[in-house]
């Protein structure tokens, strides 16, 4: 008997996905890191001349993405190319838009995920930009930063 009978119905059989077939999942893509930290990016930074936060910033830029763009829809511009086109051509008003973003982001994140620790957008203005005059406050800054996505990373390890 064909699919059709003579009323124009389809026949009701039903057809099971092969079991190989892709299913979406929560689990993590890659472990990300967890154990980022103040004195150790310090001290690498004044290893390596200045060139360690570039690599820093890329990446925990795009460890970002994997954790909150699934969610949010949106993507972090890579730092790399903030850093050698877009903050130049601004004028350094790159980097305050991107930092404002980026720090706003991941307090999002820290919300959605229910992480119980306070960080956003205006912990870079207040500590950052305005604790520059105390010298300390970029120190504080990059702290809750490394902080804020070491905590996003460890949730995303467990749950996806």
């Amino acid at each position: 008997m064909s699919d059709y009978e003579n009323t124009g119905t389809v026949n009701s059989e039903v057809v099971s996905a092969p079991a190989n077939e892709y299913q979406p999942s929560n689990a993590p893509v890659r472990l990300l890191k967890t154990n980022r930290g103040t004195l150790k990016t310090i001290l690498l930074t004044i290893i390596t001349l200045g060139i360690y936060p570039l690599f820093l910033y890329h990446n925990l830029s795009e460890e970002l993405n994997i954790t909150a763009s699934r969610y949010d829809g949106r993507k972090t511009m890579n730092f790399l190319l903030l850093f050698f086109i877009v903050g130049p051509i601004t004028l350094g008003i790159g980097f305050l838009v991107w930092f404002h973003n980026f720090s706003a982001r991941a307090g999002k994140e820290l919300k959605r995920r229910g992480i119980d620790y306070s960080f956003g957008a205006s912990s870079y203005w207040l500590w950052s930009v305005l604790g520059i005059i105390f010298i300390i406050g970029p120190f504080i800054y990059l702290h809750k930063l490394l902080k804020a996505i070491n905590l996003i990373n460890e949730d995303y390890n467990q749950k996806g």
